[in-house]
């Protein structure tokens, strides 16, 4: 069933409207007709809204909510996600995929060791670009809400937005073995704020690690094996999905 995004105003009762680029996806490329099914969901409340094609015209669909379905199908803690910048267009492939994995939001860093720079209109465009591959993945992944990406933040910003958080790891390649890495992933449970940061390519400077576990992030290993920083980001983003979904 095809799943499209509204905002919470564009359900009104049991009427909905989809309006923007998702009106000639409906119209044009699906070719979809009056009386067909699709999933909505308002990209907040967790929820999917089946509902059924009433009319469409060139501006706008048109449709009648028939039920609404909620199985939870979010992740049962908040995963944020902290980057450190990566080379290229690395980070539309974590973006693309952290969101399919679950995450909550993402967090990109301009680490010490960053080659990527971001300011001003150039950092504007490539949040607005990362925004919009998350709604892509949202909808490919059926989610129920769009994960946000957050303006790019120093490392101090990061540590102090992941302050309150109740479990904080970082990946670091001094930690102790698996076994303290699996017990701390075993203590994430639903309702939770869970913070994970992870390197670019050159991994964090000492200060930054510093840094981090001054603040109570908790240093963890992800093997034997160096991983990329993309690979990373999935590996604990898969880690902790396992955990909260086996648990479910």
């Amino acid at each position: 069933m095809h799943h499209f995004f509204v905002s919470p105003g564009q359900i009104v009762g049991k009427k909905i409207s989809i309006v923007g680029e998702d009106v000639n996806h409906i119209k044009n490329v699906l070719r979809m007709r009056p009386g067909q099914e699709i999933a909505v969901s308002n990209g907040e409340d967790g929820r999917e809204y089946r509902c059924q094609i009433d009319g469409i015209t060139e501006t706008e669909v048109t449709c009648t909510l028939r039920f609404i379905k909620e199985d939870g199908l979010e992740l049962s803690a908040r995963v944020y996600l902290f980057q450190g910048l990566p080379k290229g267009d690395k980070m539309e492939l974590i973006v693309q995929k952290a969101v399919e994995l679950g995450v909550y939001e993402i967090i990109p860093v301009a680490t010490k060791r960053a080659v990527v720079k971001l300011t001003g209109k150039k950092a504007e465009n490539k949040l607005m670009r990362w925004q919009g591959i998350a709604e892509a993945a949202a909808k490919q992944s059926r989610r129920r809400m769009i994960p946000r990406i957050r303006p790019v933040m120093t490392m101090k910003e990061a540590v102090a937005f992941a302050k309150d958080m109740d479990i904080k790891m970082i990946p670091y390649e001094l930690a102790e073995g698996m076994g303290k890495t699996k017990e701390l992933i075993g203590q994430i449970h639903e309702e939770q704020n869970v913070a994970v940061f992870i390197g670019p390519e050159g991994g964090f400077d000492e200060s930054e690690i510093e840094t981090a576990l001054a603040a109570g992030i908790c240093p963890v290993t992800l093997g034997k094996r160096i991983l990329r920083t993309e690979t990373a980001g999935f590996t604990m983003l898969a880690w902790i999905m396992y955990q909260l979904e086996a648990e479910a």
